[in-house]
């Protein structure tokens, strides 16, 4: 039994990380769903918990942050190659401009898009429409 709550904890960690990106919600869901495959309802349990941890590693920025980006005003684009995602990082040689007021937040207008940008790691956070 205790093989099976591990075994179902170890998968539950290793799929939702792969899996949740999103949100907390996602994680906590996908990690449920996971676990409760592999060791019934205590490991929907444990997956659920992973996933949480797991998936709240990003969340949206606050409202002030979104509507601060959006109301600067439009500078060059830059042309990035690979295709931008939340949770993916940007390339380090794109210089970002700081979120005034708010340090854990930058942005940049990448491929014609306004996109939020973790400073400390270049992890996207949000892309604005």
């Amino acid at each position: 039994m205790k093989h099976a709550i591990i075994t179902a904890a170890i998968l539950g960690l290793m799929s939702t990380a792969a899996l949740a990106q999103e949100s907390a919600t996602t994680g906590m869901v996908g990690g449920a769903a996971t676990g409760a495959i592999i060791g019934g309802p205590v490991g929907a349990g444990v997956g659920a918990v992973v996933g949480a941890v797991a998936g709240g590693a990003l969340e949206p920025p606050p409202e002030t942050v979104v509507t601060y980006v959006q109301q600067q005003p439009v500078q060059q684009s830059i042309v990035v190659e690979q295709p931008l995602a939340v949770g993916k990082p940007i390339p380090q040689e794109v210089v970002l401009v700081p979120v005034e007021g708010d340090p854990r937040y930058a942005y940049v207008i990448v491929n014609d898009q306004r996109v939020i940008v973790d400073p400390q790691t270049h992890t996207v956070v949000q892309i604005l429409q």
